[in-house]
């Protein structure tokens, strides 16, 4: 056979597979396409946008002066999914610390339900000029994968944020993206897609938080597994955000590093 007529073959049949390819990727995009619109139908809204205003001195009745604590990120940071607003992470955080610290705890949430990472400026924004924080808790990421932000673009964002953040003089915790794999309103194979971005989106945030000098605590280790074995329980009647048990459990994952983050800069402090 000559070189002409195997080169004329290969270059076919490299043409026929790139076309059943291009037919498998654009076949795939429109399944996932649809699924996406399946699971935005079976959550909804109805919790709406607005999550409970826990702002306020918890356990004012404690001495000393009150705990400085901000957090900021997206609805779960935020609390969507919360009847109360005792319930919202915010809230669980706060009464954690002031039991555990015997002093009462200022919460400032300056999460905004439906933020991507690139929110977290604004948000610092939006702070007083003069502010400082004890400890800032972020937890973002979720819609980020949600809406196919590229996980370095994403982690940029949170890098920016802690800079920031440290800049002011406060310490962070960083929580990292959930593993929406445990979204059952999801179908397959979206959850599973959606599993897997949102794990890998979590490992760069980790690396970054590392980096930028903040501490970070996997969501996905220390309470994904109840949330994939409970979810009835553990998420709220979207099926999509935590429920108060939900937020109690993620808060109780955080508190430990967020009392050893106030503690650490109390200590610096009375050094200075």
């Amino acid at each position: 056979m000559s070189r002409t007529r195997i080169a004329l073959m290969i270059g076919a049949t490299l043409a026929v597979v790139a076309a059943v390819t291009g037919g498998f990727a654009i076949g795939a995009r429109v399944l996932l396409t649809r699924q996406a619109a399946v699971a935005r139908r079976r959550i909804g809204k109805p919790l709406g946008e607005l999550a409970p205003r826990s702002d306020r001195v918890w356990r004012k009745q404690l001495p000393g002066r009150p705990v400085e604590l901000l957090v900021l990120g997206d609805s779960i940071a935020a609390g969507l999914g919360a009847d109360r607003r005792k319930d919202t992470l915010g809230a669980r955080l706060a009464k954690g610390m002031a039991v555990r610290l015997g002093r009462p705890v200022r919460l400032r949430t300056a999460a905004i339900v439906g933020s991507e990472s690139s929110a977290l400026a604004e948000q610092i924004d939006g702070l007083p000029a003069r502010y400082v924080a004890d400890v800032a808790v972020i937890v973002v990421g979720g819609n980020d994968v949600t809406h196919r932000i590229p996980v370095a673009v994403s982690a940029g964002h949170l890098r920016a944020a802690i800079v920031r953040l440290h800049e002011r003089g406060i310490p962070v915790v960083v929580g990292t993206c959930p593993d929406l794999g445990a979204l059952r309103p999801v179908p397959q194979p979206l959850r599973t897609l959606g599993s897997q971005m949102s794990r890998q989106l979590a490992a760069a945030q980790a690396a970054v938080a590392e980096r930028s000098g903040a501490t970070a605590v996997s969501l996905r280790r220390a309470v994904g597994a109840v949330f994939f074995q409970q979810p009835d329980e553990m998420f709220g009647v979207d099926r999509f955000h935590p429920s108060a048990l939900g937020y109690r459990r993620t808060a109780e994952a955080l508190l430990p590093v967020v009392i050893e983050a106030v503690r650490v800069r109390a200590e610096v402090l009375d050094a200075v």
